[in-house]
């Protein structure tokens, strides 16, 4: 199954937080985007959230239901187009491409990225709740580990791999 990158964000220190602003591309290490910054180092970041991912096609379901949700305003790093994100897992990695099929960036998902109030603006009536994967199964945000570090471009390909 391929997808595509359809945005990467970051948010620069010392600001962190969200929204996340988009950048055209992004160099990925094992501690995350570079030039990226959260405000809260106990609960994100690290080597196992290192990068925060998330579907475009959830993003604009959540929309259509009248939240102001947007790439990058929950959070992630990398927005991804194309993939049935119920299949982006635990242990599932995604190994992202540039235009020429070279594979440049590999990541393995860690775990669902747990929803907090500080993405509450992205909701209707605060909601944030809303992309919680116990509640929502299949519509979480998810932290993933750099298995291989390079450099990740909008438009480049996403491959999910097993």
């Amino acid at each position: 199954m391929t997808g595509r990158l359809h945005q990467i964000s970051i948010s620069p220190p010392p600001r962190g937080g969200v929204p996340k602003l988009a950048v055209p591309e992004c160099r990925v290490t094992r501690d995350g985007l570079v030039g990226d910054w959260q405000n809260d180092r106990k609960h994100h970041g690290g080597p196992e959230r290192a990068v925060c991912v998330f579907s475009l096609e959830v993003i604009q379901r959540v929309r259509a239901e009248g939240n102001p949700i947007g790439p990058g305003t929950t959070g992630e790093n990398l927005t991804i187009e194309g993939i049935a994100w119920a299949s982006v897992v635990p242990g599932v990695r995604l190994v992202i491409a540039d235009a020429a099929g070279e594979s440049n960036v590999e990541l393995e998902i860690a775990s669902y990225a747990e929803p907090c109030a500080t993405i509450r603006d992205s909701f209707t009536q605060l909601k944030f709740k809303r992309i919680e994967q116990e509640l929502h199964p299949g519509e979480s945000r998810m932290y993933a580990r750099v298995l291989r570090e390079g450099v990740v471009r909008v438009g480049d390909s996403v491959r999910l791999a097993l």
